[in-house]
């Protein structure tokens, strides 16, 4: 029998018992497959275990995970504790357990993206990310539940199966990295790999009461993401408190050569700026970030937020991103733009799913039809539209416009401003199906969030307290507060949070009456 407090700790304290001796890296990850198999839905059989399909999934799965790795993992976590026991060095957090979202490729599993496109794809190369995580010792579990080639705010749209925010069953996790989230919250993993477009780990992370970031745009290697939009996309960490996705982010933060997006400027020391002190610091609240559209609960935790800093030396001044009203509709041209041009690849000819027909023009219409689902095609079918002969003026080339002239907002206001702050989501973790027929209505879910990744600027969400949901009196559910910093100053927003965090003393571990394991997981000290 595991131990389950290896589950509900964080991973630098992991890291610490570890080397210490107290545990071993087998002890950790069998703890973790342990409760993976007992609370996710998957079919624990064989060297990888798979999710169960979607009608044979019961109403307390989770679904964080389409696959474990479990075989691997536990070699990798053995091979750790040989080379420990030699004395032989290792990393400062080699035997912490971690999870990845399906859209990175890793060698010995299948990459699917969420999608039936790639249904038993199983790669033959590794991630830079996932390269980065095994020079430096981490444990890769398995890969996590998406919404399909990442498009969605809700991780409903995976041809696999919904996933369940551990905070409340009956509720989404957020998109598209929902699955990473739902594996952190739910105590199936101690870190996670997500990605953001437009707000996939920022948003997910505030739903279920994570910390997660985007780090600024070409800090961390492309290479081995499966691209979505090659221009927004931006792997990062989730983690359970600021320290934790601090060093997350610092282990796969650094130059690639194979990735041409790479930047080669020196990354600041992300763990060194973790002093607790925003004293003196001028934070600015974004006027456009709030008000209309965000639920009274999400407001007031938000002001409640805002007077934190404050108590904590803090400037609060009022800062105006005039164009970033704007940036939810040139996200929605220019993300499914570079969308129908990167799915191009995917035609029944090269690789993943092909449905053979009598010409190759049938082939790749009939794969397309059956490998893609309706949020794909929607999206395809926009960009398609936005580039083509006589609408690119109209419409890709206005929304680029849009986009610079949010990039020099960004600019303008960080000459006035050490950071910004705004709510992460308009809305707390909303119903399962609640929004799922309503498009325009799933993609507001972006609205604080799309700014900074079309600025390409650094952004985090931190938990900062509980909201009531309006559909649902007496519940409590997580509230997420946004820290944007400057381009490569991804130090100051980790400063800022960790202050923050400090502060509040936030309890990440869901509770309520449809919480993953209601009851077995929230005593004890929460180690930090």
């Amino acid at each position: 029998m595991s131990d389950p407090s290896l589950t509900s700790t964080t991973a630098l304290e992991l890291a610490r018992r570890m080397r210490a001796g107290e545990v071993s890296a087998r002890e950790v990850v069998d703890a973790h497959l342990d409760r993976i198999a007992a609370t996710d839905g998957v079919v624990a059989d064989g060297p990888v275990w798979h999710g169960r399909d979607a009608a044979e999934l019961g109403p307390d799965d989770v679904h964080a995970y389409l696959a474990v790795t479990a075989d691997a993992a536990r070699e990798h976590a053995d091979d750790i504790d040989r080379r420990r026991a030699a004395g032989e060095e290792l990393g400062p957090y080699a035997g912490v357990p971690l999870a990845l979202k399906d859209v990175l490729t890793m060698r010995g599993a299948p990459t699917t993206c969420g999608s039936r496109m790639l249904e038993g794809w199983v790669p033959p190369y590794d991630a830079t990310v996932t390269t980065s995580l095994r020079v430096a010792d981490v444990v890769v579990l398995g890969k996590t539940n998406m919404d399909e080639f990442a498009m969605g705010s809700s991780t409903e749209n995976s041809a696999y199966g919904d996933t369940r925010n551990p905070w409340d069953l009956d509720r989404v996790p957020g998109g598209s990295s929902g699955g990473s989230a739902a594996a952190v919250a739910g105590l199936l993993a101690p870190w996670a790999i997500g990605t953001d477009t437009g707000g996939s780990i920022r948003q997910p992370a505030a739903l279920t009461g994570l910390v997660g970031a985007k780090p600024t745009y070409g800090t961390v290697s492309r290479r081995g993401l499966v691209a979505f939009a090659s221009s927004l996309d931006q792997a990062g960490p989730f983690a359970r408190t600021v320290e934790d996705a601090a060093a997350l982010q610092s282990l796969i933060q650094h130059h690639d050569e194979r990735d041409s997006t790479s930047i080669r400027d020196t990354v600041p020391d992300l763990m060194g700026g973790l002093v607790g002190d925003v004293a003196g610091m001028r934070i600015g609240v974004v006027r456009e970030l709030q008000g209309e559209g965000y639920e009274p609960g999400v407001e007031a935790v938000f002001a409640a937020s805002l007077e934190r800093l404050a108590s904590l030396g803090a400037e609060i001044v009022e800062v105006s991103l005039p164009h970033a009203p704007s940036g939810l509709p040139a996200y929605y041209l220019i993300a499914p733009s570079e969308a129908s041009s990167n799915l191009a690849r995917f035609d029944g000819v090269r690789y993943g799913l092909r449905v053979d027909a009598p010409t190759a023009e049938e082939m790749n219409a009939a794969t397309r039809a059956a490998g893609f689902g309706p949020e794909v095609k929607r999206r395809i079918m926009i960009g398609t539209h936005a580039l083509s002969s006589g609408y690119y003026d109209a419409y890709y080339l206005q929304a680029s416009k849009v986009r610079t002239l949010i990039a020099q907002d960004f600019r303008t206001a960080f000459g006035e401003v050490d950071a910004l702050v705004s709510p992460t989501s308009p809305t707390v973790a909303f119903g399962l199906g609640s929004k799922a027929d309503d498009p325009l209505a799933m993609y507001l879910n972006d609205v604080a969030t799309v700014p900074a990744s079309l600025a390409g600027n650094p952004a985090l969400s931190v938990p900062a307290g509980l909201a009531e949901a309006p559909d649902a009196p007496g519940s409590q559910l997580p509230v997420g507060l946004q820290i944007m910093a400057p381009l490569k100053r991804d130090d100051v927003m980790y400063r800022v949070a960790h202050a923050f965090e400090q502060a509040t003393g936030f309890d990440w571990r869901p509770r309520g009456p449809r919480a993953v394991g209601h009851g077995a997981d929230t005593t004890g000290e929460v180690a930090r």
